[in-house]
């Protein structure tokens, strides 16, 4: 299955709200990922009823190896990064997806 863009979205959001332009789609659409990264940013959950949660965390550092160089350890760092967590909703509508991706391999 190809990857759908915000190209793809901002198409089907307007075909489906004729009252709205693509240019007004975009501008929202851009708007709203904006508004979550900028909130993530400063280190606040997103929650999105029914869709799911975006959280900040904090990573450990740990130890890891430079495959050109595996005799040398390096340090990785810790860092913050975002983990999503499905919402009820978004995990029923995924779930009969199992079987099909079972086969796939």
């Amino acid at each position: 299955m190809p990857n759908l863009t915000k190209r793809e979205i901002v198409l089907k959001v307007a075909e489906e709200t004729p009252s709205l332009r693509q240019a007004e789609v975009v501008s929202i659409i851009q708007k709203t990922l904006d508004h979550i990264t900028d909130a993530l940013a400063k280190g606040q959950n997103i929650e999105i009823r029914n869709f799911g949660v975006f959280e900040v965390v904090l990573r450990r550092s740990k130890p890891g190896r430079n495959p050109r160089r595996p005799e040398v350890d390096v340090i990785i760092p810790a860092r913050a990064a975002v983990r999503f967590s499905a919402g009820k909703v978004m995990r029923e509508r995924v779930l009969h997806l199992t079987e099909k991706l079972k086969n796939k391999k």
